[in-house]
């Protein structure tokens, strides 16, 4: 991934579908990365969970920038999350392509 700013925060959530599209949260978590001009690689490990998803349900995976008010907003202006009062607007861009895969691993039993 690239960015635009110093430092952002990648969120990641697993979600269960059901077939009438009711999303229902089953494990996430989020992690920052000081990026610099370079292409930066972003690793999310979920919470550990058991889990079981029914006949006929889907699974979902929402990648993103933040999830307050679950986690602390990050402003983008790379001063301390407890203390950063200015806004600043981030451009981030996934990369996938040969040279920068993309990928979601989940291991299932």
């Amino acid at each position: 991934m690239r960015a635009d700013r110093p430092g952002v925060d990648v969120f990641v959530r697993l979600c269960d579908v059901d077939p009438n599209g009711k999303s229902l949260n089953v494990c996430d978590d989020l992690v920052h990365l000081d990026v610099g001009d370079d292409t930066t690689c972003a690793t999310v490990r979920l919470s550990p969970t058991a889990y079981r998803f029914k006949k006929g349900h889907r699974l979902r995976v929402q990648v993103s920038a933040g999830a307050f008010p679950r986690f602390a907003r990050n402003l983008g202006g790379g001063e301390p999350v407890e203390s950063a009062t200015a806004l600043h607007k981030t451009n981030i861009e996934v990369c996938h392509d040969e040279a920068h895969p993309s990928t979601v691993t989940i291991p299932a039993r």
